[in-house]
């Protein structure tokens, strides 16, 4: 697997795993600890949410108005950094919402920037202690804040989410998905429905009951398709397909505005490339136009 970040997508074709900074073949080994940032380190600097970008990449340190700045480790042997920025971006540059700048930046440099966006956000969040509220430190062996006065330890968060592409004959003998609208999607898009995994939970368990809840429908077959790291801010999605086993379609109100089955061949707008459930739908029906 080749480690060029310079190569084209078209010449990764096939030696991709998914979208993951840990998985991808770009070269990236995570590490923690305090060394002094090189010249030519890659900078990933937020704002909130938004990402300080030049052109179809990310600018050099910024002179000035950097906080919380936290080593990542290595991309080609370069090091790599991040940071919330206080002022406004220098002139020529400009923050941007993450999920837009798919398609925009090197998927390496996306994929990187979603870790980056994890860790700059977890550490902003865990200053003080949970427990006592003294400030924490950084532990300098691995990625943990640490409280001096009663020993709590934080990690980064994961939240882990179940995303289940349920399919069907239908009446005519037609192969179909069911899909679902959310009150938050963009007008006219459908996904595949998906839930966080609640605690004392296995993530079959919860496929099952988000399903259930949230469609009035039950399913069989479960059958685990991929995973994607999703930073916004911090989940991990395991998507699925299953089989219809029963039911009635009754959305749940506030979760799903729409539940609808679907041809193969007469599909509503679905979501983005950047989103796991793009590839899941696409794996049973196909390749779809954008």
């Amino acid at each position: 697997m080749t480690n060029d970040p310079t190569m084209t997508d078209a010449a990764l074709t096939g030696q991709q795993v998914g979208l993951s900074p840990f998985d991808n073949g770009y070269g990236f080994v995570p590490a923690v600890g305090t060394p002094d940032p090189d010249p030519d380190a890659l900078w990933l600097v937020f704002q909130g949410d938004r990402l300080l970008t030049v052109g179809e990449t990310v600018p050099p340190r910024p002179a000035e108005g950097l906080t919380g700045e936290v080593y990542l480790g290595t991309q080609q042997g370069r090091q790599v950094w991040a940071a919330r920025m206080t002022g406004d971006a220098p002139a020529d540059q400009r923050f941007s919402r993450l999920r837009g700048l798919y398609g925009k930046l090197p998927d390496w440099l996306w994929m990187l920037g979603g870790y980056a966006y994890q860790i700059v956000e977890w550490d902003r969040t865990h200053h003080y202690c949970g427990n006592c509220a003294t400030p924490t430190e950084r532990d300098p062996n691995e990625r943990a804040r640490r409280c001096p006065n009663c020993g709590l330890s934080v990690y980064p968060r994961l939240a882990p989410a179940v995303m289940v592409l349920l399919t069907r004959v239908g009446p005519q003998g037609q192969p179909q998905v069911l899909l679902c609208r959310s009150p938050l999607f963009p007008p006219g898009m459908y996904s595949a429905n998906a839930g966080f995994v609640e605690p004392g939970e296995t993530v079959e368990h919860a496929a099952h009951r988000e399903m259930y809840e949230e469609t009035g429908l039950s399913i069989r077959d479960l059958r685990y398709f991929d995973s994607q790291p999703w930073p916004f801010p911090h989940s991990l999605m395991l998507a699925y397909t299953a089989e219809y086993a029963g039911g009635e379609i009754v959305p749940q109100p506030g979760e799903i505005e729409e539940a609808r089955w679907f041809d193969h061949n007469n599909l509503p707008q679905l979501p983005g490339r950047a989103s796991i459930s793009r590839r899941l739908i696409e794996s049973v029906v196909g390749p779809q136009p954008d």
